[in-house]
C-alpha cells in the first residue's frame, strides 16, 4: 500500500495548477463559453463533452457524433474520440494521454499536457486565428550545400571532438613515481 501511495504523491507533485488554469482560460477562449462554475478543471473535463467541442472547433467536424449523456462507455468513447482526432489534428502520439488518465483522475498533468501539444498544434494551422497556447513550434530550417562544400567539410577536423594542442602528460606527477627494481 505504501509504494501504491508514493506513486500517488509523486504523480500529483507534478501537477502544475497554474498551468492547467492556462489551459483552462485557453479551452473558454476558444469555445467562447466559461466551464460550469463551482466545477473542478478535471470534472469539467472528465465526461469529455468540452474536449470534443474544442477539437470540432478547431477542426469542424473531427468528432461528428458526441454523446451528450449515457453511461460511463458512452463518456470514456468521447474521450478516446477527442484523442483520435487530435492525433489526426497533428499533435504527436507521445503527447496524448492515457483515457484513465482523465476519467479516473490518475494524472491530471498529463491531460493538461496534451491540451498545451494541441494548442501548439494550432500554430501549424493557418486556418485557425487563435488564440494559441504555449511557445511556438520551430520551423524546419533546410540548408542545401554544394558538392564543392560538401566536400570542403570532409577534410576539416571539426573542434566538437576538443583539440590537442600541447595535451601531453609531461609533468604529471601525482605522488611517488613507480619503482620497478629488477633481479629480485
Amino acid at each position: 500500500m505504501a509504494l501504491e501511495r508514493q506513486v500517488r504523491a509523486k504523480i500529483a507533485g507534478k501537477r502544475d495548477l497554474e498551468k492547467d488554469k492556462e489551459a483552462q482560460h485557453w479551452i473558454e477562449d476558444v469555445l467562447g463559453e466559461k466551464f460550469p462554475a463551482g466545477v473542478l478543471y478535471e470534472d469539467a473535463l472528465r465526461d469529455g463533452l468540452i474536449l470534443c467541442q474544442l477539437i470540432n472547433k478547431l477542426a469542424p467536424g473531427s468528432v461528428p457524433k458526441v454523446n451528450t449523456s449515457g453511461s460511463q462507455f458512452k463518456m470514456m468513447e468521447n474521450i478516446n474520440m477527442f484523442q483520435q482526432a487530435i492525433k489526426k489534428y497533428g499533435v504527436p502520439d507521445l503527447d496524448v494521454f492515457q483515457t484513465v488518465d482523465l476519467y479516473e483522475k490518475k494524472d491530471i498533468a498529463q491531460v493538461t499536457s496534451t491540451i498545451f501539444a494541441l494548442g501548439r498544434a494550432c500554430y501549424k494551422h493557418p486556418e485557425f486565428p487563435g488564440p494559441y497556447l504555449g511557445p511556438k513550434p520551430a520551423d524546419e530550417c533546410k540548408r542545401n550545400f554544394t558538392e564543392e562544400q560538401l566536400a570542403a567539410g570532409q577534410t576539416i577536423i571539426g573542434l566538437q571532438a576538443g583539440t590537442n594542442k600541447g595535451a601531453t602528460q609531461a609533468g604529471q606527477n601525482i605522488g611517488a613515481g613507480r619503482k620497478i627494481i629488477i633481479g629480485k
